[in-house]
């Protein structure tokens, strides 16, 4: 079985383990008749020669040979690091003789040794120690010990090697040597017995110093004691009070910087402030206080009081310990004998009476509850009264007639009690009812808003909203929220049905605007919906209007109002904004869609160009259509007579009965005026004031008029075409206006705003477009068209030509290295393919043979065992 084993052993084994690395390198025989000669006619410097000589596929096998000859090489020793690299001195340098690089490594060696030792050279002269000892002297064993010698003494330690490494047997064994007993070197040590001797008459001889030392110190402490209260008498002799009274002198009078080093020790040192609480626990802590407060108003207003409902102590004698005790309820008995018996029953009927009286005053109203529990407890102080003197008569019978007239006296002082008692909780009932509660919900519709607010001053409407917004602060419900963003849209249509009112309730709009402020901070989108949804609205009507009707007038007084509320609750400084870019637009519109037709229209667009001017405070931003207004107004102003020489822009008409709208020509009217502020107000109240009053409110719209052109010009003064934007109101004002028709003041109004226009110095000339097209100069150069033919390399400058060559040779030299890397790779590929084939057959190999070994110990096993048994 082994010969078997070992033949398909042989036949396994490949014949050709390294075939392809074999094949590669295979010589391959030429024919001289098929040799290829590529001949060069000139040697050229730096140029690749092409002349090779060979077969066709010879490049091939060449190329291999040289990967075997490199990259092979590398390859198998890449994990390899014993190369061994000589470095001395010249060593690869053939044109220096042996002796001079002999010479030369010397003076190296000693360069490199001069100025510092090695510290391992031994053989230098630096002497070396240990523990102080030479090591030369060390080596000379000078200290050995003869151990044929001292036969006597083996085995023993000298006392000064004890004493020195063991401490002499704990304190025992040590001596005091001195410099004369060290030099006797034959003296024999002491024994354990002396030694401890003379330890304990050293010991007893120190605890008698001691001793003596003690007593001595006492004596000499007691004669300095007597001594001291001898010489202190003499020292401090105080005299008595009397004596030092009179001769107390005048202390000094502390410095400034004394009293102030004082105070600042005696300052309280900084303690460590409460953190800042956060929102949700403040309006936790106000929802608190509010309820707090609302059901102590609730109590209050029901006739509940809490010093009547806290029950008192019944009357107790004067034996009595219970020390003050108050118990929940009183089931304490009072001591009372029927027939020679106690009397239970009594006691049980009153306890059963004293209950349901107290279900009854639960059940009846309030007025009634506090004269029923003035009576209980009157009867009750009765018959704990009765109950005292009954008990008091078996022992003593004249304690029933002082009892008697004891009652007589305190029913008419109960009675007075009582009526006042009464008229207290009356007038705090009464100014309960008349409090505002301190907790409100959120009201779900307009109209309950509206009922809430309804027949309330200024001031109780504004704590009303603050409560509603504290009690249903966002943070402490989830559906506050929206029901506060609710709020937002009622309080916004409550404001403007107030200034729709006959008489507009302005200074009421101008308080809440602070809770509508507050509710825009909290909520900005549902306010910035709510608003924009409203000016939405304004604008389709304005635009219905004039689709209709052809021509529009200004808007209510509740429209104008939300676009001065507008400025108020948001930026208006913005290049754009979600809620005042609206805003801007449908004022603007205002200005130039709406006919001025009557002095109400004048009034609202007056009041449109003090917004505009709020609107533009910050960004100054231009608006053509409110210096086209004011121009209007100032045509309006003018008579007939003197409004021409300029033009006027829509809604204004040149011509027309509304031409004259502000024009005075009362001369008593004009004396009287005096400059007031035009209110808003005023436009409900034309249709009722007297032609004074009229001509008086036109003359403060002129003067107001005159007030904005004045602001326009400092905001506008920076514009390049500030000149001429305000050109055209310069011309009215010098050449048109009658200035002296005015009053005085007119006139200064006037004149400040006129100066404010002529000061502004011209900084920018405007841009001008030119009429005509500039003619361009004429060029002799002709102008040379390149005409491409695609398909060919088209001829260029010298350097273009160079740097697509350039070009070309880097590509064609990246393919080429590409190509290599790539060919290396797949060189490599084979070698380790190579490798993992011959690992395998090799490993192949080895367990055929391991198992032809164990088929043939199988074999020879059976054998021995079949033979055992025949045996």
């Amino acid at each position: 079985m082994g010969k078997a084993t070992k033949r398909k052993k042989k036949a396994s084994v490949p014949s050709t383990a390294k075939g392809p690395v074999k094949s590669a390198m295979a010589v391959v025989k030429s024919n001289p008749f098929e040799v290829k000669v590529n001949r060069q006619k000139f040697d050229i410097l730096g140029r690749k020669t092409k002349n090779d000589v060979g077969l066709p596929g010879v490049s091939r096998s060449k190329a291999i040979k040289k990967r075997n000859q490199t990259l092979l090489k590398e390859y198998k020793e890449r994990e390899k690091t014993n190369v061994f690299k000589d470095k001395r001195f010249g060593e690869y340098n053939t044109k220096i003789t042996p002796e001079e690089k002999m010479i030369r490594r010397f003076t190296l060696e000693r360069q490199q040794n001069y100025g510092k030792k090695n510290i391992y050279n031994l053989n230098e002269d630096e002497e070396l120690t240990h523990y102080g000892q030479s090591l030369a002297e060390i080596e000379k064993l000078n200290d050995i010990v003869d151990n044929d010698s001292d036969t006597e003494e083996r085995g023993t330690l000298s006392a000064e090697l004890t004493a020195a490494h063991f401490g002499g047997g704990g304190g025992l064994l040590r001596k005091k040597v001195s410099s004369e007993q060290q030099d006797e070197e034959e003296e024999k040590p002491k024994s354990r017995k002396e030694l401890i001797e003379e330890m304990i008459a050293r010991s007893k001889q120190e605890k008698q110093e001691r001793q003596t030392r003690r007593e001595s110190a006492l004596e000499l402490t007691e004669k300095l004691d007597k001594d001291w209260k001898e010489i202190q008498t003499l020292i401090a002799h105080k005299a008595p009070k009397s004596e030092r009274k009179d001769k107390e002198v005048e202390k000094p009078k502390p410095d400034e910087y004394d009293m102030i080093v004082r105070e600042l020790g005696f300052e309280m040192k900084a303690k460590p402030s409460e953190r800042l609480k956060t929102e949700e626990e403040l309006a936790k802590e106000e929802q608190a206080r509010l309820q707090k407060l609302e059901a102590d108003r609730l109590r209050r207003m029901r006739g509940i009081d809490e010093e009547a409902n806290q029950k008192r102590p019944s009357h107790m004698s004067a034996d009595d310990l219970a020390d003050g005790f108050i118990l929940d309820k009183d089931d304490r008995r009072l001591l009372s004998y029927k027939d020679g018996k106690i009397n239970i029953e009594n006691e049980e009927e009153k306890g059963e009476e004293g209950e349901e009286e107290e279900e009854e005053e639960g059940e009846e109203g309030d007025n009634e509850d506090e004269e029923e529990s003035q009576e209980e407890s009157a009867s009750e102080d009765e018959e704990d009264d009765a109950a005292d003197g009954h008990s008091d008569l078996e022992s003593d019978l004249e304690s029933e007639g002082e009892a008697a007239e004891n009652k007589e006296e305190k029913k008419p002082e109960a009675n007075e009690n009582k009526s006042q008692n009464v008229e207290k909780l009356d007038s705090k009932r009464e100014a309960a009812k008349s409090e505002l509660p301190y907790t409100f919900t959120v009201p779900e519709s307009y109209e309950t808003f509206k009922s809430l607010l309804a027949g309330r001053t200024i001031e109780q409407q504004l704590i009303i909203l603050e409560r509603i917004q504290k009690c249903n602060h966002p943070s402490l419900a989830v559906g506050n929220k929206a029901k506060l963003e609710k709020l937002f849209g009622f309080l916004l249509e409550y404001i403007g049905e107030l200034a729709t009112l006959d008489l507009p309730e302005l200074r009421t709009i101008d308080k809440l605007v602070l809770p509508l402020y507050n509710l825009c901070q909290m909520f900005p989108e549902a306010a910035s919906d709510s608003v924009r949804f409203i000016l939405r609205d304004a604008a389709h009507d304005l635009e219905e209007i004039i689709e209709v009707k052809g021509r529009a007038t200004l808007p209510a007084l509740d429209t104008l109002i939300y676009l001065k509320i507008v400025s108020l609750l948001f930026p208006t400084s913005d290049f754009w904004h979600p809620v005042v870019t609206p805003a801007f637009i449908y004022m603007s519109q205002l200005l130039t869609k709406c006919r001025i037709t009557t002095l109400q229209d004048v009034i609202k667009g007056l009041f449109i160009c003090c917004l505009f001017l709020e609107y533009v405070s910050l960004s100054r931003r231009f608006v053509p259509e409110l210096i086209n207004f004011l121009l209007g107004v100032l045509h309006i102003s003018l008579p007939k007579s003197q409004a021409q020489g300029y033009t006027v822009v829509h809604p204004f008409t040149p011509v027309g009965k509304n031409l004259e709208l502000l024009l005075v020509c009362d001369k008593e009217d004009l004396k009287s005026w005096e400059k007031q502020s035009v209110p808003l107000s005023i436009v409900t109240r034309l249709k009722e004031a007297s032609r004074t009053e009229i001509n008086h409110t036109r003359l403060s719209c002129l003067a107001l008029c005159f007030d904005l052109i004045k602001k326009c010009a400092a905001l506008y003064e920076s514009l390049p075409s500030f000149h001429e934007i305000m050109h055209p109101v310069r011309i009215l004002l010098t050449k048109h206006m009658p200035v002296n028709e005015y009053p005085e003041k007119m006139q200064e109004w006037y004149h400040s705003a006129l100066k404010e226009l002529e000061n502004k110095v011209k900084h920018y000339t405007p841009l001008v477009c030119e009429k005509k097209k500039p003619v361009p100069l004429k060029q002799y150069t002709p102008k040379i068209v390149k005409v491409l033919e695609f398909g060919r390399k088209q001829a260029g400058s010298k350097k273009e030509q160079e740097r697509k060559q350039l070009i070309q040779r880097h590509k064609r030299e990246l393919k080429g290295a590409i190509r290599e890397i790539r060919k290396d790779n797949q060189y490599l590929a084979r070698m380790q393919l190579s490798e993992i084939m011959e690992r395998d057959a090799a490993r192949k190999r080895k367990v055929k043979e391991l198992l032809g070994s164990l088929a043939t110990q199988e074999g020879e096993w059976k054998a021995m065992k079949r033979k055992k048994w025949n045996n």
